[in-house]
């Protein structure tokens, strides 16, 4: 039985020797223990110029002994890298039944200092400290682009923009097929309300990741808002049409995010004139729970009104004097308009 699978990453070596090492090793593993039963082959994966292991993504059908022989061989060659990381996954039917994610845990300074950091990440107020453990692992081995991904996101945190900025592109320039910089330079852009680089940016971070990680979807959604700001309604509509459609589980960082979507699509529809579709999406967003503070129910009955009303259909007076009720100034001053 085949299955569909996915491979993707890049993993650097750092010297000429370590590279070359690798490439026999690899070459006599892949003879002697696989019998050349491998997804990936020699000369399509190692980039001499580079001195690096590059899958920029593969998708291919393949068994359950390819699918092992290939990670086996992978989490055999990461402990030599120095840098860098791969994901694999396998999927029957659009679900995921087995992932795999390699990156190199050995006792070289600069991982040692880039894992330390990349945890340190996650603890609340030791930005300072994960920035210096960063910058360490950065010091040690100059392409590492994780690290620099990383120390982008703590210099957003401590809203030192132009830093991350310059990090995230570093990261970029070092590995251009990676997905995470191009997102994380994106929400400084859109921090600082550059939303057509910010859109660029998005749609390389789409391209880079597949839909089955979080943040191809975060990207989608982020993408979307970033067309509304520039009253691109077609383009958002577009892009909040698949994110909505999604079904994301409850664990799924973009779950909470359905609420504020449905209601952004519902905005869309209503500016490029799809009344009909723009209601639905609205009483979509008003029946899913949110936090009390992402979108004002006066808010919503206001713009769920408007598309009543566009729409011929009756309802949205009661909407609006609801809304109105809520504090809506603009729902009153409609009301005031429909009645006159």
């Amino acid at each position: 039985m085949t299955y569909k699978t996915i491979f993707s990453g890049q993993l650097e070596f750092g010297n000429e020797r370590s590279f070359e090492r690798v490439q026999q090793m690899f070459e006599h593993r892949a003879e002697n223990y696989y019998r050349q039963v491998l997804l990936v082959k020699q000369e399509d994966i190692f980039k001499e110029e580079s001195r690096t292991l590059e899958i920029p993504r593969l998708i291919t059908m393949a068994t359950e002994k390819e699918w092992r022989n290939t990670i086996n061989m992978l989490e055999f060659i990461v402990q030599y890298a120095i840098a860098g990381d791969l994901s694999a996954w396998m999927v029957e039917e659009g679900k995921i039944i087995g992932h795999r994610h390699v990156e190199p845990k050995g006792d070289k300074a600069a991982v040692q200092a880039f894992l330390r950091g990349r945890e340190l990440v996650k603890e609340s107020g030791k930005e300072e400290e994960a920035m210096k453990a960063l910058s360490r692992a950065i010091d040690k081995f100059a392409r590492h682009a994780k690290a620099y991904e990383r120390r982008g996101f703590v210099n957003y945190q401590l809203r030192n923009y132009k830093d991350a900025l310059y990090d995230y592109s570093k990261s970029i320039d070092i590995n251009p097929d990676a997905a995470e910089p191009y997102l994380g330079r994106a929400i400084v852009k859109i921090t600082m309300e550059d939303y057509k680089g910010a859109i660029q940016d998005l749609a390389s971070a789409i391209k880079g990741s597949i839909p089955l990680q979080p943040m191809y979807w975060q990207s989608r959604r982020l993408k979307a808002d970033c067309h509304l700001k520039l009253e691109e309604y077609e383009k958002a509509a577009t892009e909040l049409k698949f994110f909505t459609k999604r079904a994301f589980t409850a664990e799924d960082p973009n779950y909470r995010w359905r609420k504020r979507s449905f209601f952004n699509y519902g905005r869309a529809l209503l500016e490029t004139g799809k009344y009909a579709d723009s209601i639905k999406a609205f009483d979509e967003a008003m029946s899913i729970d949110g936090l009390p503070d992402e979108i004002a129910d006066a808010e919503q009955l206001l713009y769920r009104g408007i598309a009543l009303k566009k729409a011929g259909k009756g309802g949205f007076k009661k909407d609006w004097e609801e809304a109105a009720n809520r504090g809506s100034k603009r729902a009153a001053e409609l009301l005031q308009q429909a009645a006159a």
